[in-house]
């Protein structure tokens, strides 16, 4: 009788070790399995900064297809002025503009400053996306091109005057990473090109290195800067580097943006080669951009 138990407990042991054996071979080929799939997936990186504008300058952002952005850049004067301009409040300018998106990576837009009575349209391409698992690649890439007229009354009416030599071009090339969830940088290289200059020693192409960086506080609130260096022996007189701070705050379909900021202008031309303020002077105006999005066109299918 014993001998009979002592049977039956093995044949127990040997069934439930079989089991167990089964149990975890599956396990193991489950997460085999998952891993695999994980790998053979592109993972892209999302929202790298949350608007197509860092400050002044892109981001590596792009509006979304089928979406207009109607945007609002408001620079009041600078805060060495006292109290006589309320620090500033007094003086303003302001730029409006459309953005559109026409596909997952290209996004045109126009806009009207009414700092130097400018026009502006550009367009921006993302020719890379950063991504992990089946596609590695370790940054964001995007090239930004945009032509500038100023219609300020010409100064000397005696002289021949050419539509042409109000025209400005700008060539940009953006290379961003986002390191983590709160984390992004981007490189800036720029060229600003002028048909025409004020004197002969100016230089008609000006190069600009500019820096971006976002860094989050909180869900819906991130602090940016953004700094512009123009490259010496490139450089127009008498203008100092470009250097703005400032705090995101998204608001639903708003993205609010509140600035400090050494440069009265808002397109490439005159933020990059035309400040003239300087921080340690007081030169410093306070600022906002707002964001508004308009679904035109709703996307059928999400597409990479």
């Amino acid at each position: 009788m014993l001998l009979k138990k002592i049977c039956i407990v093995c044949i127990l042991s040997c069934v439930c070790l079989h089991a167990y054996a089964q149990d975890v071979d599956l396990n193991q080929m489950l997460e085999e399995e998952q891993k695999k799939e994980e790998k053979d997936k592109i993972r892209y990186t999302e929202a790298t900064f949350k608007s197509t504008r860092i400050i002044n300058g892109h981001s590596i952002e792009v509006t979304q297809k089928g979406i207009m952005d109607f945007r609002i850049a408001h620079r009041f004067g600078t805060i060495n002025g006292g109290f006589y301009d309320l620090f500033g409040l007094d003086n303003a300018s302001m730029r409006m503009s459309f953005d559109f998106g026409l596909t997952p990576r290209l996004m045109v837009g126009v806009g009207r400053s009414t700092y130097q009575k400018q026009y502006d349209v550009f367009f921006k391409y993302k020719l890379l996306r950063q991504s992990s698992g089946k596609r590695n690649m370790p940054i964001s890439l995007a090239w930004m091109s945009s032509a500038m007229l100023q219609t300020m009354k010409w100064t000397d009416t005696t002289r021949p005057n050419y539509f042409s030599s109000r025209m400005y071009y700008a060539h940009q090339v953006i290379v961003a990473r986002k390191f983590s969830e709160s984390t992004s940088i981007q490189l800036m290289p720029t060229l600003v090109h002028y048909n025409l200059v004020k004197l002969a020693g100016d230089p008609s192409d000006v190069i600009a290195i500019g820096i971006g960086g976002r860094q989050k506080i909180s869900p819906r609130v991130s602090i940016n800067a953004e700094y512009y260096y123009q490259i010496p022996g490139f450089q127009m007189p008498n203008t100092t580097n470009s250097f703005s701070l400032g705090v995101d705050i998204e608001t639903g379909g708003h993205v609010f943006q509140l600035h400090f900021t050494n440069s009265r202008g808002m397109t490439e031309r005159t933020f990059i080669s035309e400040t003239a303020g300087k921080w340690g002077k007081g030169d410093i105006l306070f600022g906002f951009n707002i964001s508004r999005v308009f679904t035109l066109k709703k996307n059928k299918k999400k597409s990479d």
